[in-house]
């Protein structure tokens, strides 16, 4: 948890006529472009780390001084996006989350949901973790401070229901397709809750179920501890609400939390337990999802969309970018790419 924990002086400018959060954007679409180009080939690894690389390489052109508290593994000696590492070319420091391609399996088959992300803000606004599972719910501002972690799952889907308004069988509840979730599925069903199976993107469905006109009510089930820190940027930013647990699996995670400062691995946590102070998420879309667009190409170019949630800047912007991939130097026709 983050209780005690000092928040620096605000790391992301913003004034009247500039917010840093546009700087983000830059980094998901070459992420995004880059990971694009191997959907339904096959070859998950592949999209990861073509993503991974045009990430970095695109954090060069940012100014900031970023340090990278959730990443691509651990080890700093993983790669360059690993835990540890600093990013940008200099300027105001911050905390960096990220995950360069969210749903590489996604990618892979061909499927919808794939993303890549961004979070940042100011030096120790954003907790700390280690790679491990982690129990969470996600709702929308409509069912915030109406469900807990340790309720039963029927409680649950009732209190989501009836502050949307909704009878329990209008009610969609998005949980990752996994065999450790066959009980929670089964749970589900008795309780007459419409349910979503996806493959992958924990974060995504998160974002869904803040974003009015989706559909989606709720995620719950088990998935990655650092893409629920992800999932609470985006609440944060959104007006949601995650409340989650770390679920261990061994007395050696329970100490690499205890290494990460997490005395209480029981604790019930909370969205401002995860992250504080101003925020900025920023997700452009690989592949065809509920909230986003996944990259077209065209010939010469391709078309990519972002949103962009900033606290500062109290603003969500969906940002479509057509861009001119030619490499002739010639006069870019954008008619031919739009």
């Amino acid at each position: 948890m983050m209780d005690g924990a000092r928040v620096e002086e605000d790391g992301l400018h913003c004034d009247e006529f500039h917010c840093m959060c546009h700087e983000f954007v830059r980094v998901t679409e070459a992420a995004a472009l880059a990971a694009g180009r191997w959907m339904g080939k096959g070859d998950g690894p592949a999209a990861e780390e073509a993503a991974r690389a045009a990430m970095h390489d695109a954090f060069r052109f940012v100014p900031i001084e970023g340090t990278i508290v959730v990443g691509e593994g651990e080890d700093r000696e993983v790669g360059p996006l690993a835990v540890g590492n600093v990013v940008g070319f200099g300027g105001r420091a911050c905390d960096i989350a990220l995950t360069a391609l969210e749903g590489a399996n996604i990618v892979a088959r061909g499927q919808a949901g794939a993303i890549a992300a961004v979070a940042a803000g100011a030096p120790g606004s954003i907790m700390r973790a280690p790679d491990m599972y982690m129990q969470k719910i996600v709702v929308g501002s409509p069912a915030v401070g109406r469900v807990d972690i340790e309720a039963p799952v029927e409680d649950t889907v009732q209190a989501i229901a009836d502050a949307h308004g909704l009878k329990t069988g209008e009610l969609t509840v998005i949980v990752l397709d996994r065999p450790r979730h066959d009980d929670l599925v089964a749970i589900l069903r008795k309780a007459g809750a419409r349910i979503k199976l996806i493959p992958d993107g924990d974060v995504m469905a998160g974002i869904a179920t803040a974003v009015r006109g989706t559909g989606d009510h709720a995620y719950i089930g088990i998935g990655g501890a650092p893409e629920g820190i992800m999932t609470a940027a985006a609440m944060r930013c959104l007006g949601g609400e995650i409340v989650a647990k770390f679920w261990p699996l061994s007395r050696s995670e329970i100490a690499r939390a205890r290494s990460y400062g997490i005395e209480d691995i029981e604790a019930r946590l909370h969205t401002n337990d995860m992250v504080r102070g101003h925020l900025v998420l920023a997700a452009t879309g690989v592949t065809n999802g509920d909230v986003l667009r996944g990259v077209q190409y065209q010939p010469g170019g391709a078309r990519t969309q972002t949103v962009i949630m900033c606290t500062k800047c109290r603003q969500i912007r969906y940002v479509n970018t057509v861009h001119d991939l030619s490499d002739t130097g010639e006069r870019v026709d954008f008619w031919r790419i739009t």
